[in-house]
């Protein structure tokens, strides 16, 4: 037999020793090291067993080696690495410290300046990624490929996937733990699927029967509260319309607006973003011609569908930025903050959603001669995340975060990402945060990246 004695120091008491027999291995600890996984895990159970013969525990020892260097230590030690993520998520499951492992694999704070790609999930089939959605809370992520959908967990194992009855899906977002909601370009309505079940749920379209042109409406985009769930549809004629849909039902609650039109200021949304303070819902809209980039920004009140504030470019009352329209928009919900990349110059601007007028945009400048943008913004896609906005440009991915000048005023730097090699892969297409990580999709490129900032980085902004 092999002991594995504790770290126990000079004043612990021969009392408070506990000695386990795992699978035939060893074990000597301290009952408070198996109590700090908690009361209600099984080790914490054993710890008050009476008696000072071993007890048998018929499970892995070498995975219990590290899950007991994980209690002492509240750090995985590097032998954990000879074990899959899934083999350790086993073991400490039936610990019932699971909750503990998962604080010790999660990745640190994302930080774009130092964050790098650390994996690329490849689904099983169909790799070619058409819409992904990633959970804000845990970093896990829904991944569409073809008419499927793949669930990767927190620790971004493959749980599940399901095979829709759609061609195509280019809207998802997931709604519950373990439900997404989807949309295709092609079919109409928007679809429920539980991947825990791996089972189809429910469809809902929107109809109206006084109405002959609203029919095979298709769905462009997805957000979602805690309570509702809202979706922007389009007919063949162009009619489109936002639904709020129950969570608890799955029953159409309200529609919010509808517009009708070929007009860019009549086009449906594309981007929906629901902000928590206000309970209001920001839509934009953004097309490319063959004279260059329009669209509009339009802000909803959706308890009366009441439009509280809209914008649209090319548009009057902006001589300086006149034709310089956004490629892009995106809201940081958090910071009640609404930023836009301008499709000519490329630059970066923001707007504080408190303070909204007719020409509410501030344009971020880069102090840096060496780190400001030159040329336009075809291509560009825009992200707000954790208090950073990212942009991809071609194929080349940035940061915009905040630092303080020391008067107590944060200003926007930009720092690329990215290095050489990673531009080299494709233009990118999505970017999307989950938990601690950021996710990227490109164009004809398999698989999707997964960006994780280092506990080990000493990156200084430039």
């Amino acid at each position: 037999m092999e002991n594995e004695i504790s770290n126990s120091t000079p004043n612990t008491l021969p009392s408070d020793r506990i000695k386990l027999n795992v699978g035939g291995k060893l074990f000597e600890t301290t009952k408070s090291t198996l109590q700090s996984g908690g009361p209600d895990s099984l080790l914490s159970t054993l710890s008050t067993r009476p008696g000072h013969d071993p007890i048998f525990v018929d499970r892995d020892p070498e995975i219990f080696s590290v899950l007991l260097s994980l209690l002492r230590s509240n750090r995985l030690p590097s032998t954990a690495c000879s074990f899959s993520k899934q083999e350790l998520a086993d073991e400490a499951l039936f610990y019932g410290i699971d909750s503990h492992l998962r604080y010790a694999v999660s990745p640190p704070p994302l930080s774009g300046i130092d964050a790098s790609i650390v994996s690329t999930i490849f689904p099983a089939s169909d790799g070619l990624v058409s819409s992904f959605t990633a959970a804000a809370d845990d970093g896990s992520v829904c991944i569409a490929h073809g008419g499927q959908i793949s669930f990767y967990d927190h620790n971004l194992t493959h749980l599940s996937t399901v095979r829709t009855h759609l061609e195509d899906i280019t809207s998802i977002r997931h709604v519950w733990p373990d439900v997404a909601a989807a949309g295709s370009e092609s079919a109409a309505g928007i679809h429920f699927y539980n991947f825990s079940s791996a089972r189809y749920i429910e469809s809902i379209h929107w109809t109206d029967s006084t109405d002959p042109r609203i029919y095979k409406a298709r769905v462009s985009s997805i957000a979602d509260s805690s309570s509702q769930i809202f979706a922007s549809f389009e007919c063949p004629h162009r009619e489109n319309c936002i639904l709020s849909i129950d969570k608890s039902t799955l029953q159409i609650s309200s529609e919010i607006t509808r517009q009708s039109g070929s007009a860019t200021k009549n086009m449906v949304p594309g981007k929906l973003t629901w902000l928590p303070e206000t309970g209001a819902i920001i839509g934009s809209a953004v097309t490319c011609g063959a004279f260059g980039y329009s669209g509009y920004i339009r802000m909803w009140d959706p308890r009366n569908g009441e439009v509280v504030w809209e914008t649209s470019e090319p548009g009057s009352g902006r001589s300086s930025r006149f034709g310089d329209s956004f490629a892009d928009v995106d809201v940081d919900a958090g910071g009640l903050t609404l930023f836009k990349v301008c499709s000519k110059s490329g630059d970066l601007a923001v707007a504080d959603l408190r303070r909204l007028g007719d020409d509410p945009w501030v344009y971020i400048n880069e102090k840096n001669p060496s780190m400001r943008v030159i040329g336009g913004a075809s291509n560009c896609v825009l992200h707000c995340y954790k208090s950073q906005v990212f942009v991809g440009r071609e194929r080349s991915l940035e940061v915009w975060s905040t630092e303080n000048n020391g008067d107590g005023e944060g200003l926007y730097r930009r720092n690329f990402v990215d290095k050489e090699e990673d531009s080299k892969r494709g233009v990118i297409r999505k970017i999307e945060g989950g938990g601690d990580r950021l996710f990227v999709s490109r164009e004809n490129v398999e698989g999707i990246e997964v960006w994780e900032s280092s506990y080990f980085s000493d990156a200084i902004l430039v």
